[in-house]
């Protein structure tokens, strides 16, 4: 199939990478030529405007969006809106709030076009790995773009099949999932992420625990140095809470057991605000989550070891690097 892609960043570049690496063929655009260049030596068209691609592509069009939420989604949306035809779709594959899905879809019907919200997981590995892909959107719709789905997700791999799923969706278990309507692909992808930071939270405490095992603050005959980087190492090897977000943290560990190189600071995306928004509006008790919120706002102000894993762990699957602390004032 061909495909349009708006935002060569992290993700984007990656995915028109691995789709390529299928035999689809791509048309891209980003505001810093750059990754284009790059792009267009591995086989992809370059544009240098919207409208350009447009063009490129013949119709029916599908044009994927892999833009931060907000604004420049918002903006990059309107503008194809006036530029497509009817029977074009658009997919937005960013971290959008799934109640700007659901306008969103209303309005590209209003003129014929399709959208359709794709909740990506697979951060800077998702090339190799594959992308975990949560899609909401008319059935007919997602169905067309099946063979797209198909080529960015992991695929079975080496895990056990899951008993009793035999009359199940089997795009399940290549790792894609139609979840619903307009807005059910980042809504999932959203709860995705607030139990993400519960999870990362945890292990962060465990390590900061373990650490601290040999605290000056306990009695002399009670403390215990404990080996934090081959403690998770043989975590890893079939213990129950074996995970990808443990690997990372293994492997941040043994480079630098006392993560010197993070601060500490941890941001949010802001999928774990509205899952916790989600929450309240439905009544669901989520201490664990909005705890992993409110210690992501404190790790702004005062850092523990536990928010150092934090940034290790998402430096490891997301590539997130810490804001640059700004210069003292001088007096």
């Amino acid at each position: 199939m061909q495909l349009g892609m708006i935002g060569l960043g992290r993700m984007g570049g990656n995915i028109v990478r691995r789709l390529q690496r299928a035999g689809h063929t791509c048309v891209v655009f980003d505001r810093d030529p750059a990754p284009g260049q790059a792009l267009t030596a591995e086989g992809a068209v370059t544009v240098p405007s919207l409208a350009d691609m447009v063009r490129a592509l013949a119709a029916p069009r599908t044009i994927w969006v892999m833009l931060p939420a907000g604004a420049a989604t918002e903006q990059a949306i309107a503008e194809l809106k006036g530029l497509l035809s009817a029977g074009d779709i658009v997919i937005d594959g960013g971290n959008t709030n799934w109640k700007d899905d659901i306008r969103r879809a209303a309005e590209l019907k209003s003129v014929g076009l399709s959208y359709v919200d794709v909740g990506t997981s697979g951060g800077v590995w998702g090339l190799e790995r594959g992308y975990c892909l949560m899609i909401g959107g008319d059935a007919a719709v997602v169905q067309h773009l099946d063979p797209i789905f198909k080529a960015l997700a992991p695929g079975k791999g080496d895990l056990l099949p899951t008993a009793q799923r035999e009359t199940r969706d089997p795009r399940v278990e290549q790792g894609y999932l139609h979840a619903g309507a307009n807005g059910a692909g980042h809504f999932v992808k959203m709860i995705h992420n607030g139990i993400e930071y519960g999870m990362m939270q945890a292990i962060a405490e465990g390590f900061d625990i373990l650490k601290n095992a040999n605290s000056p603050r306990l009695p002399e005959e009670l403390r215990l140095d404990l080996e934090t980087a081959d403690i998770a190492e043989v975590w890893r090897r079939g213990s129950v809470i074996t995970s990808w977000l443990l690997d990372l943290t293994s492997s941040a560990l043994a480079a630098d057991g006392d993560l010197a190189g993070f601060s500490g600071h941890v941001d949010d995306s802001g999928e774990g605000r509205w899952t916790v928004e989600a929450a309240i509006a439905e009544a669901v008790p989520a201490e664990v989550l909005t705890s992993a919120l409110y210690t992501r706002f404190r790790s702004r102000q005062d850092h523990t070891f536990a928010e150092k894993v934090l940034s290790a762990m998402r430096h490891g699957f997301g590539g997130h690097v810490e804001p640059v602390k700004p210069a003292s004032a001088k007096p």
